[in-house]
Protein backbone atom coordinates (compact mmCIF):
# COMPACT_ATOMS: atom_id res chain seq x y z
CA UNK A 1 0.00 0.00 0.00
CA UNK A 2 1.35 3.15 -1.12
CA UNK A 3 2.80 5.98 1.76
CA UNK A 4 0.63 8.74 1.29
CA UNK A 5 0.66 11.60 3.45
CA UNK A 6 -3.24 11.16 4.46
CA UNK A 7 -2.42 7.69 5.52
CA UNK A 8 0.41 8.80 7.73
CA UNK A 9 -1.92 11.20 9.37
CA UNK A 10 -4.40 8.45 9.75
CA UNK A 11 -1.60 6.00 11.77
CA UNK A 12 -0.52 9.01 13.95
CA UNK A 13 -4.29 9.73 15.04
CA UNK A 14 -4.67 5.92 15.68
CA UNK A 15 -1.77 5.77 17.35
CA UNK A 16 -2.85 9.04 19.53
CA UNK A 17 -6.01 7.68 20.25
CA UNK A 18 -4.71 4.66 22.17
CA UNK A 19 -1.83 7.03 24.62
CA UNK A 20 -3.54 7.07 28.22
CA UNK A 21 -5.59 10.45 28.55
CA UNK A 22 -3.17 11.57 31.26
CA UNK A 23 -0.91 11.96 28.83
CA UNK A 24 -1.90 14.22 26.34
CA UNK A 25 -2.84 16.50 29.28
CA UNK A 26 0.72 16.61 30.93
CA UNK A 27 2.42 17.01 27.61
CA UNK A 28 0.39 19.98 27.48
CA UNK A 29 0.62 21.32 30.66
CA UNK A 30 4.16 20.96 30.22
CA UNK A 31 4.57 22.28 26.95
CA UNK A 32 2.95 25.58 28.72
CA UNK A 33 5.01 25.82 31.25
CA UNK A 34 8.16 26.11 29.10
CA UNK A 35 6.73 28.67 26.77
CA UNK A 36 5.17 30.80 30.19
CA UNK A 37 8.32 30.45 31.53
CA UNK A 38 10.79 31.35 28.71
CA UNK A 39 8.45 34.22 28.38
CA UNK A 40 8.38 35.60 31.68
CA UNK A 41 12.27 35.33 31.03
CA UNK A 42 13.34 36.44 28.25
CA UNK A 43 10.45 39.78 28.44
CA UNK A 44 12.24 42.83 29.82
CA UNK A 45 10.93 44.01 33.06
CA UNK A 46 9.10 47.18 33.34
CA UNK A 47 7.88 49.74 35.88
CA UNK A 48 5.09 52.28 35.90
CA UNK A 49 5.37 55.76 37.86
CA UNK A 50 2.17 58.04 37.75
CA UNK A 51 2.03 61.47 38.56
CA UNK A 52 -1.46 63.25 38.81
CA UNK A 53 -2.55 67.25 37.81
CA UNK A 54 -6.39 68.37 38.80
CA UNK A 55 -8.02 71.27 37.34
CA UNK A 56 -9.05 74.11 38.81
CA UNK A 57 -11.71 76.35 37.98
CA UNK A 58 -11.65 79.97 38.32
CA UNK A 59 -13.85 82.85 40.17
CA UNK A 60 -15.17 83.41 36.45
CA UNK A 61 -15.62 79.32 35.95
CA UNK A 62 -17.07 76.56 37.35
CA UNK A 63 -16.76 73.19 38.59
CA UNK A 64 -18.56 71.41 35.86
CA UNK A 65 -16.61 73.46 32.97
CA UNK A 66 -13.25 72.00 35.35
CA UNK A 67 -14.23 68.48 35.03
CA UNK A 68 -14.55 68.83 31.03
CA UNK A 69 -11.59 71.03 30.34
CA UNK A 70 -10.02 68.04 32.55
CA UNK A 71 -11.19 65.80 29.76
CA UNK A 72 -10.08 67.57 26.85
CA UNK A 73 -6.08 67.75 28.84
CA UNK A 74 -6.18 64.43 29.22
CA UNK A 75 -6.53 63.61 25.36
CA UNK A 76 -3.84 66.71 24.62
CA UNK A 77 -1.18 65.05 27.23
CA UNK A 78 -0.16 62.64 24.78
CA UNK A 79 -0.14 65.17 21.65
CA UNK A 80 3.38 66.79 20.10
CA UNK A 81 2.30 70.39 21.68
CA UNK A 82 2.94 68.90 24.90
CA UNK A 83 5.47 65.99 24.59
CA UNK A 84 7.44 68.23 22.59
CA UNK A 85 8.70 70.20 25.67
CA UNK A 86 8.14 67.45 27.98
CA UNK A 87 11.37 65.74 25.67
CA UNK A 88 13.71 68.10 27.20
CA UNK A 89 13.31 67.27 30.57
CA UNK A 90 12.66 64.04 30.70
CA UNK A 91 16.00 63.95 28.58
CA UNK A 92 14.22 61.21 25.79
CA UNK A 93 12.76 61.60 22.36
CA UNK A 94 9.57 62.40 21.52
CA UNK A 95 9.01 58.88 20.03
CA UNK A 96 9.80 57.54 23.56
CA UNK A 97 7.15 59.21 25.20
CA UNK A 98 4.51 58.61 22.85
CA UNK A 99 5.14 54.89 23.65
CA UNK A 100 5.56 54.96 27.07
CA UNK A 101 3.50 57.28 28.07
CA UNK A 102 -0.31 57.02 28.75
CA UNK A 103 -2.96 59.62 30.63
CA UNK A 104 -6.44 58.45 32.51
CA UNK A 105 -9.68 60.58 33.42
CA UNK A 106 -12.28 60.41 35.51
CA UNK A 107 -16.07 61.57 34.79
CA UNK A 108 -16.76 62.38 38.93
CA UNK A 109 -12.95 64.19 39.07
CA UNK A 110 -10.87 66.86 37.88
CA UNK A 111 -8.22 65.29 37.58
CA UNK A 112 -5.77 63.65 35.45
CA UNK A 113 -3.18 60.70 36.08
CA UNK A 114 -0.02 60.47 33.67
CA UNK A 115 1.47 57.26 33.83
CA UNK A 116 5.04 56.68 32.15
CA UNK A 117 6.15 53.20 32.00
CA UNK A 118 10.17 51.90 31.56
CA UNK A 119 12.11 49.29 32.13
CA UNK A 120 14.50 51.82 34.07
CA UNK A 121 12.14 52.84 37.11
CA UNK A 122 13.89 56.42 37.23
CA UNK A 123 13.47 57.09 34.09
CA UNK A 124 9.44 56.16 34.62
CA UNK A 125 9.64 59.21 37.26
CA UNK A 126 11.16 61.28 35.05
CA UNK A 127 8.52 60.89 31.82
CA UNK A 128 5.81 61.00 34.10
CA UNK A 129 6.63 64.24 35.60
CA UNK A 130 7.87 65.65 32.60
CA UNK A 131 4.72 65.19 30.88
CA UNK A 132 3.06 66.45 34.10
CA UNK A 133 4.82 69.79 34.28
CA UNK A 134 4.59 70.17 30.67
CA UNK A 135 0.46 70.06 30.55
CA UNK A 136 -0.06 72.32 33.18
CA UNK A 137 2.17 75.32 31.32
CA UNK A 138 0.24 74.68 28.56
CA UNK A 139 -3.35 74.94 30.47
CA UNK A 140 -1.50 78.15 31.93
CA UNK A 141 -0.82 79.73 28.46
CA UNK A 142 -4.93 79.46 27.88
CA UNK A 143 -6.14 80.09 31.18
CA UNK A 144 -7.74 83.53 30.25
CA UNK A 145 -9.96 81.78 27.62
CA UNK A 146 -10.50 78.76 29.31
CA UNK A 147 -10.96 79.82 32.75
CA UNK A 148 -9.15 76.91 34.44
CA UNK A 149 -6.08 76.58 35.81
CA UNK A 150 -4.35 73.19 36.11
CA UNK A 151 -1.94 72.22 38.83
CA UNK A 152 0.03 69.36 40.12
CA UNK A 153 -1.52 67.19 42.64
CA UNK A 154 0.79 64.29 43.21
CA UNK A 155 4.07 64.25 41.59
CA UNK A 156 5.14 60.44 40.61
CA UNK A 157 7.33 58.54 42.76
CA UNK A 158 9.74 55.57 41.97
CA UNK A 159 8.22 52.17 41.79
CA UNK A 160 8.97 49.83 44.27
CA UNK A 161 8.34 46.76 42.41
CA UNK A 162 7.67 45.82 38.55
CA UNK A 163 4.27 45.68 36.90
CA UNK A 164 5.37 43.85 34.58
CA UNK A 165 4.39 39.64 35.26
CA UNK A 166 6.68 37.51 37.05
CA UNK A 167 7.90 34.56 35.22
CA UNK A 168 6.50 32.67 38.46
CA UNK A 169 3.27 33.95 37.12
CA UNK A 170 3.86 33.37 33.50
CA UNK A 171 4.75 30.02 34.48
CA UNK A 172 1.47 29.10 35.94
CA UNK A 173 -0.61 30.63 33.13
CA UNK A 174 1.39 29.00 30.62
CA UNK A 175 0.81 25.83 32.55
CA UNK A 176 -3.10 26.08 32.48
CA UNK A 177 -3.48 27.39 28.85
CA UNK A 178 -1.27 24.18 27.65
CA UNK A 179 -3.18 21.77 29.98
CA UNK A 180 -6.81 23.61 28.37
CA UNK A 181 -5.36 22.91 24.95
CA UNK A 182 -4.29 19.29 26.01
CA UNK A 183 -8.27 18.23 26.88
CA UNK A 184 -9.11 20.08 23.87
CA UNK A 185 -7.03 17.73 21.96
CA UNK A 186 -8.16 14.98 24.07
CA UNK A 187 -11.68 15.60 23.39
CA UNK A 188 -10.93 15.68 19.65
CA UNK A 189 -8.91 12.43 18.95
CA UNK A 190 -10.39 9.42 18.02
CA UNK A 191 -11.55 6.80 19.90
CA UNK A 192 -11.48 3.07 19.97
CA UNK A 193 -14.53 0.97 19.97
CA UNK A 194 -13.33 -0.87 23.14
CA UNK A 195 -16.52 -2.28 23.48
CA UNK A 196 -17.19 -3.58 19.73
CA UNK A 197 -16.36 -7.37 20.92
CA UNK A 198 -18.99 -7.23 24.32
CA UNK A 199 -21.73 -5.55 21.95
CA UNK A 200 -21.14 -8.09 18.97
CA UNK A 201 -24.54 -11.13 19.40
CA UNK A 202 -23.69 -14.48 20.25
CA UNK A 203 -23.07 -17.26 18.53
CA UNK A 204 -26.62 -19.52 18.26
CA UNK A 205 -25.54 -22.89 20.18
CA UNK A 206 -26.41 -26.45 18.34
CA UNK A 207 -27.65 -28.27 21.17
CA UNK A 208 -26.07 -31.63 21.53
CA UNK A 209 -27.67 -35.04 20.50
CA UNK A 210 -30.28 -36.89 22.99
CA UNK A 211 -29.03 -39.21 25.32
CA UNK A 212 -29.92 -42.75 25.31
CA UNK A 213 -32.06 -42.92 28.07
CA UNK A 214 -34.69 -40.14 26.63
CA UNK A 215 -34.59 -41.85 23.18
CA UNK A 216 -35.87 -44.85 24.95
CA UNK A 217 -38.54 -42.86 26.74
CA UNK A 218 -40.10 -41.50 23.64
CA UNK A 219 -40.82 -45.27 21.88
Amino acid sequence: MTDTPTRRLRLFLARAGRLPAWSVIAAGTLAGCLSGGAYGLFTSTTYTATSYVVAVPTATSTPESARGFAQAYGRVATQLAVLGDAQVWAGVPVRTLQDSVRTATSPDAPMVAVSATSSRPDLAVDMANAVSRALTQHAEKTRSSTQVRLVQFSRAVKPSRPTSASPALTTLVGAGAGGLLGGLALLARPRRADGDEASAPAAASVPGPATAAAVGGQR
